[in-house]
């Protein structure tokens, strides 16, 4: 079994490099949403978009992989558990990195997102919600970024659970021939 301070400082690094590639998705998706410009701009910035959320979904399945592979070469007597283990920090870690620059992001750098975001929803619901509902949106926006700090957390660290778990059944490769 290998050492928690060695899947701890290994996985650092990898779910450094992962928020980082979580973040770098982020910043360029609301630069290119800044791109003013008629219908074909709109429809550029769109494509864009989802052809760079397709990128990053893939780029960070592949890095996953990776990493949990480059722990298990580098290191002796690494079992499934272990790898699985190292793929369960890192994407803790990864999670938590992403989730902080998100909060950090809509607290300070563009607090007006939110608050844009709710009065765009009372706009639309403004027909079908009672006053009191609309009402209910405008106390919950200052709770919003708590919440949204927390709910990426969480899914960032389920999505990358998921990967660790089917990635480890393979990482390091089994041997039925091995006894």
């Amino acid at each position: 079994m290998i050492e928690r301070k060695i899947v701890w400082s290994d996985a650092a690094k990898s779910g450094l490099a992962l928020g980082g590639v979580s973040i770098a998705y982020m910043l360029i998706t609301t630069l290119l949403s800044m791109i003013k410009g008629g219908t074909a701009a709109s429809i550029l910035v769109n494509v864009s978009s989802v052809l760079l959320w397709a990128f990053k979904f893939i780029l960070c399945i592949r890095l996953m992989k990776f990493f949990m592979q480059k722990f298990a070469g580098a290191h002796e007597g690494v079992s499934n558990s272990d790898s699985f283990r190292f793929g369960t920090v890192t994407a803790l870690l990864s999670a938590l990195i992403y989730s902080a620059f998100f909060l950090a992001w809509i607290s300070f750098i563009q607090p007006d997102m939110l608050a844009e975001s709710i009065e765009t929803a009372k706009a639309g619901y403004a027909d079908a919600l009672p006053e009191a509902q609309l009402d209910a949106m405008d106390d919950m926006l200052g709770k919003l970024p708590n919440i949204m700090f927390f709910v990426n957390l969480f899914w960032c660290w389920l999505f990358g659970t998921v990967l660790a778990a089917i990635f480890s059944r393979e990482i390091p490769p089994r041997n039925p021939f091995k006894e």
